[in-house]
């Protein structure tokens, strides 16, 4: 390596090189799942959280899983029933005999990566919990702030067939997910290499075992996000998110479009998303990437909408193909 290579332009390949490495390691426990890798993978770079949508058995939990290790991060999982409450997430202050004062018992929302499983299946009002946590990077317990641990993301899972005994999550929640990702169920050559994979002795609860290894670091995803962060968009570009969003407000089947956040939402992912394809700036490709991912679960169909079959990912197709695309 030439000496005059500045240091912060190889500490920057060093991170996309280790992020790049990550996908791989997760890939060694999960198959098929690519696209969401690189979902987390983005919300991680910007800051943000994710709706993984999927029928049970799809991999959900161990993709988490896997992508902590892989990262050199902490994980906690939390699986949401109808009884469960704020203070189950956030913690709560205890009595101590010993020292005759309440300390604060840290819950599960102190980790790096939460995996709120079934998020769909608990009141709003603990749904509602997970809100300032997701915002402010902070939860309030007895009107004390206490800050939660960098990085923080909240990966939140819902079934999207079983709909008995569930709670539809808020717009204004929904609109706090920098980003969704749908886990299709996998080809039958990937089934038959999950199986495999299985019959050669592989076990979700044992990564270590199975290969993967610690790849990546806090320190590589800081470097990575001040990089993202130097990513330059054009005016056209910019010009051409705000088209796309006003495009969804507009849209004769949709009754809420996609609000000013939406857009702001675009333009971080498609930063990143510009970062990890190894470029500096923003093309109307990476809009494109990344607007049904980032903008569909923003969107409302209307009534007559659903009636008529319509859907949210079929709006979002006709929203891209109408849109003037920037030369």
């Amino acid at each position: 390596m030439s000496h005059d290579t500045p240091a912060y332009g190889s500490s920057a390949d060093r991170a996309r090189a280790s992020l790049d490495q990550v996908r791989q390691e997760v890939a060694k426990a999960v198959v098929g799942q690519d696209a969401a890798v690189s979902t987390l993978i983005i919300g991680l770079l910007c800051q943000g959280h994710v709706l993984l949508e999927g029928v049970p058995g799809v991999a959900k939990t161990l993709l988490v899983r896997s992508l902590s290790h892989a990262l050199s991060v902490d994980t906690k999982r939390v699986q949401f029933t109808p009884d469960l409450m704020p203070s189950d997430i956030t913690g709560s202050l205890v009595y101590s005999a010993k020292t005759e004062d309440f300390t604060f018992k840290h819950g599960p929302v102190f980790t790096n990566l939460l995996l709120a499983d079934e998020i769909n299946r608990t009141p709003p009002k603990t749904q509602s919990a997970l809100l300032e946590a997701m915002e402010e990077r902070q939860v309030s317990v007895d009107g004390t702030p206490q800050p939660l641990p960098s990085p923080f993301m909240v990966i939140a899972t819902q079934n999207p067939i079983e709909h008995a005994g569930t709670y539809t999550l808020p717009e204004a929640q929904l609109d706090r997910f920098l980003l969704k990702a749908v886990l299709p169920m996998p080809e039958r050559d990937g089934e038959i290499d999950v199986l495999a994979r299985h019959a050669e002795g592989f076990s979700p609860r044992d990564l270590t075992g199975a290969g993967l290894r610690q790849v990546a670091t806090i320190e590589d995803l800081d470097v990575a996000r001040q990089e993202v962060a130097r990513v330059s968009v054009a005016p056209e570009i910019l010009g051409y998110i705000v088209d796309v969003c006003r495009a969804s407000r507009v849209s004769p089947s949709i009754s809420v479009g996609v609000s000013p956040r939406g857009a702001t939402a675009l333009l971080a992912t498609s930063r990143a998303w510009a970062w990890l394809s190894g470029r500096d700036y923003v093309t109307p490709d990476d809009v494109k990437a990344l607007a049904p991912s980032t903008l569909s679960h923003r969107l409302s169909l209307r009534p007559e909408a659903e009636i008529e079959g319509v859907s949210v990912e079929s709006v979002m197709r006709t929203i891209l193909s109408s849109v003037p695309v920037p030369r």
